[in-house]
């Protein structure tokens, strides 16, 4: 669990309670700092433990997922977080107790992951999306104190602070084909900020990702792409452009820095490379949500 839920002890404590109605023992194993999340599910596993719940936002979740990737290890999320957007994506309860009500009960589903490279360095998984490009600065200009006491907010006021201010565009590689765009979304999901439906093609269930591109050189050119996406026709509007793809490369121009975002945290700047690792993660998912997405999957084949 993330640091800040100790203010919920006594929720999470229920939690406890609440899993083992269900047959299912458990305890909390509290994060230490940023990165500990990953360490701490690894410690986990080796010592025997067959079913890890993360308590945190997206980032924390992300953190988990890291250190579960490949290891057979079911992972139930308690949405503790700003946006929470995995446990609207999979329709999963926004409360810290209500969400574990029917853990034994999900369904274990293999989902794959994105694998983000940036340089030739540092790599990293993550289960929602990436982004590059505007996105990525406003998650640079959240005051972290703002974020704690306003929640989304504090999103929102720091998205207010670009407005007016020019973006750099840059080059978006797609499966070899290369593209332009001021703000890059590399999804596998389509909840975006737990509000919007951005990447509405995305699905875990799904061996590649979408990506969303919007071109433009000042920020606002994006109102009106705001609009569109609200009203579900970003497809229709020139200047956006929607594609599927397993491997996805972001380089900048003229030397810029562009920052990237992975599931809402910092992740540095550019280059990166983003690949799909399948069947990477055993998630624990409502089955009406996996029949529905199995569903979406079909007929997108199909077509």
């Amino acid at each position: 669990m993330a640091r800040k839920l100790s203010r919920s002890q006594h929720l999470l404590q229920r939690t406890i309670e609440v899993l083992g109605q269900q047959g299912i023992q458990g305890s909390l194993v509290g994060t230490t700092g940023p990165g500990s999340a990953s360490v701490q599910a690894k410690r986990q596993i080796e010592a025997g433990c067959d079913l890890i719940l993360a308590a945190g936002g997206d980032g924390t979740i992300n953190e988990v997922a890291n250190g579960m990737a490949y290891s057979g290890v079911p992972l139930a999320i308690i949405p503790c977080g700003t946006a929470n957007v995995l446990a609207r994506e999979t329709r999963i309860p926004i409360d810290i107790v209500s969400s574990v009500r029917d853990v034994s009960h999900m369904m274990p589903t293999r989902v794959a992951m994105g694998m983000l490279r940036m340089g030739n360095f540092e790599q990293r998984s993550f289960l929602c999306m990436a982004g590059a490009g505007l996105d990525a600065d406003v998650v640079c200009q959240v005051n972290l104190d703002l974020k704690a006491a306003l929640g989304k907010l504090a999103y929102y006021i720091a998205g207010f602070s670009q407005v007016l201010r020019p973006l750099a565009e840059f080059e978006v590689v797609i499966d070899g084909k290369s593209y332009e765009a001021s703000f890059a979304l590399i999804s596998r999901v389509r909840n975006y900020g737990g509000d919007l439906e951005i990447a509405r093609g995305a699905s875990l269930l799904r061996n590649e990702f979408q990506v969303v591109l919007f071109r433009g050189k000042h920020s606002l050119q994006y109102l009106p792409y705001l609009a569109a996406v609200g009203l579900r026709l970003a497809d229709r509007m020139n200047g956006c452009t929607f594609v599927y793809g397993r491997s996805v490369t972001c380089n900048p121009s003229n030397g810029e820095g562009i920052f990237a975002q992975v599931d809402g945290e910092l992740a540095g700047k550019l280059p990166f490379s983003a690949e799909i690792m399948p069947d990477a993660l055993t998630l624990l998912l409502p089955a009406s949500y996996v029949a529905k997405e199995r569903s979406a999957v079909d007929m997108r084949v199909c077509a």
